[in-house]
């Protein structure tokens, strides 16, 4: 329960519609229980029998086995209700009756409606804070966070885990509200009429209780086993999804396709082991309370028929009464199980919010928005957390304001770690990176990141327009600002031709636009942002000559005047480069100017660039 207690703290900010919500639970119970207690003047009236009759006979039965206070009690409601119904001649009583029981189901209904919806904006508001807010940790946490998991299970977590535990809000404050409150009024209608045939009805109780806390707790084991299967469909949707190429590319739709049915199969199996678990518990209380209630017949109506104690009106009074308990015991029964259920959801959304962001601002963190002198790798060496290998090796650079720093090596060297420790994706294991004589450390993540510009090989674009693509991340932009930044990435003119120009939707990662005018839209966004230091990650390596050509004379233009570092797959790009290094296995092997490194003939730099030339 420590979990769903959790879960219910979101609850704080919707109180007042919550009270409001079980008010209108207190008077739709209330009206419940009066539209079957006129069952009995009804009764009593068909049958030519007079009200204060009945009172006398109920006024009996209490004084001589209740308390005095239910005697009191019950015996003020019984005579100002009797007095009014009772009051007439028998045309006038049914009248009264007949309104009665009218007035009450729509009393009834209106306070149901009203309940459920105030209920309902408790229920979505607690959801909507909820999803909002594992959504919101997840821009908190590091780029590693990330590394370590798939993106289907995340998406499954804030979407499929979050509606399983909408779906028990509810059972709390509806269920463990309403149903009881119903209960409490039908069996004080039910021990008014007979103490014994209730407490007799009442032996059902302690078996239904045993039963539903045992088949909670194999829901919530299995609970949780379903949420990873249905991340799993997650997962493997949004891989074919998004590699729908490589699937078709490579015949492997009969796999795929093989695949998910197997993931479904175990699901489709789960789902069905659950359903009978929780299916179980409500069924098996209502025939032991149908068992119950057989045997109370058959001693109720030996009290009616042969010892005289009851009436007849009385007695299916009594009956009504306690078969109007029988739904809400079974919905009770079914109110752990959906606890159960919901917590082990929670548990996976927790999981998320309970990660700590390891990259984050430390307190009184400073504010800096200009670079003005130079950016400084000292001693920094790295490795990922689940791993002791160490990727990047006592690193030291420096790099002036100004300066183009290349930076080249073969795969998996360092080069792209290298970079991504600026922005502080990651933060370095040992050493430290400063900007201005300033750990970067000590300057507010979002100052320091919105000094920089990145432009990676995989080029991501939102489903959306083009010029909300190139004006992300800044507000209020204007249209000329828009356009002269289209024109310094030379993607004006593929803009235009277009179907909606600026308009048109780009589609998912902008799978509608070519990798050229993907990458050319990506060096706008930079542009328009003019940061003063930039960031390239091979943003050419999977171009055509054409679009590499027109990719480079913008990046040229992009990097004019500002700090930049450049990792290089074509070395023909870095040529006028400020400096060049060279990283094998995490360490810098070389460092110098293009003419300088081309001089080492035993050099890792000779020998890639000679490869390219020999390639081209």
């Amino acid at each position: 329960m420590k979990t769903y207690w959790r879960v219910l703290k979101y609850i704080k900010p919707y109180k007042k519609h919550l009270m409001a919500s079980m008010l209108f639970t207190v008077f739709y119970s209330l009206l419940n229980g009066l539209s079957v207690y006129l069952t009995i003047p009804l009764l009593e009236t068909l049958f030519n029998q007079k009200g204060i009759n009945s009172q006398s006979v109920l006024n009996k039965q209490i004084n001589s086995q209740a308390t005095n206070f239910i005697t009191d009690l019950t015996e003020k409601i019984s005579h100002s209700f009797n007095s009014f119904v009772f009051s007439g001649d028998t045309n006038q009583i049914l009248l009264k009756i007949c309104f009665l029981v009218f007035f009450s189901f729509l009393a009834k209904n209106i306070f149901g409606y009203l309940q459920s919806y105030f209920l309902a904006f408790v229920e979505q508001g607690m959801i909507k804070d909820l999803r909002n807010q594992a959504y919101f940790h997840l821009h908190k946490l590091p780029m590693g966070f990330f590394k370590n998991e798939k993106t289907g299970n995340l998406i499954s977590r804030i979407t499929n885990d979050v509606q399983v535990v909408q779906n028990s809000i509810s059972a709390i404050f509806l269920n463990l509200i309403r149903e009881p409150l119903s209960i409490l009024v039908f069996l004080f209608i039910a021990i008014s009429i007979s103490w014994r045939l209730t407490l007799f009805s009442l032996l059902v109780l302690p078996v239904s209780i045993g039963i539903i806390s045992w088949i909670g707790l194999l829901l919530r084991k299995h609970s949780a086993i379903l949420q990873e299967k249905l991340s799993e469909i997650t997962t493997t949707l949004h891989e074919t999804i998004t590699g729908v190429k490589i699937v078709k590319a490579f015949g492997m739709e009969n796999y795929e396709n093989k695949k998910f049915s197997n993931q479904t199969f175990k699901f489709f199996k789960l789902v069905l082991k659950i359903t009978r678990i929780r299916n179980s518990s409500p069924h098996i209380t209502e025939v032991l309370s149908v068992l119950v209630g057989t045997v109370l017949i058959y001693y109720g109506g030996q009290l009616v028929l042969i010892e005289k104690n009851l009436k007849a009106s009385e007695f299916l009074g009594f009956l009504f009464s306690i078969f109007q308990m029988m739904p809400p015991i079974k919905e009770l029964s079914s109110v752990n199980n959906r606890i159960q259920e919901s917590s082990a959801a929670a548990d996976r959304v927790f999981e998320i919010l309970d990660t700590e962001p390891r990259i984050k601002n430390i307190p009184n963190a400073i504010n800096k928005r200009n670079f003005n002198d130079k950016i400084v790798f000292e001693n920094v060496s790295f490795h990922y957390d689940d791993s002791e290998e160490l990727i990047l090796d006592n690193i030291n650079i420096e790099v002036k304001k100004g300066d183009v720093l290349a930076i080249v090596g073969s795969s998996g060297s360092g080069k792209t770690t290298l970079v991504d420790l600026l922005p502080r994706f990651y933060d370095p294991n040992i050493g430290k990176i400063t900007l201005d004589n300033i750990d970067i450390k000590n300057i507010l993540i979002e100052d320091l990141r919105s000094m920089m510009g990145i432009v990676t090989q995989e080029t991501i674009l939102f489903n959306d327009t083009v010029r909300n693509n190139i004006s992300y991340g800044i507000q209020n932009c204007n249209e000329e600002d828009i356009i002269k930044a289209s024109k310094a990435a030379n993607a004006h003119n593929f803009i235009l031709e277009l179907p909606n120009g600026y308009d048109t939707i780009v589609g998912e990662k902008g799978t509608k636009l070519s990798g050229g005018q993907r990458q050319r839209i990506a060096i706008a966004r930079a542009l328009l942002k003019n940061p003063p230091i930039m960031i390239f990650d091979e943003a050419t390596s999977a171009l055509d000559n054409e679009s590499e050509a027109l990719v480079q004379e913008a990046i040229e233009r992009l990097m004019s005047e500002r700090t930049t570092f450049v990792i290089a797959h074509r070395l023909s790009t870095i040529r006028n480069a400020s400096r060049i290094i060279v990283l094998d296995k995490g360490k810098i092997v070389q460092d110098g100017k293009h003419d300088e490194l081309l001089m080492d003939e035993n050099g890792i730099y000779k020998k890639l660039y000679e490869l390219q030339f020999r390639e081209l």
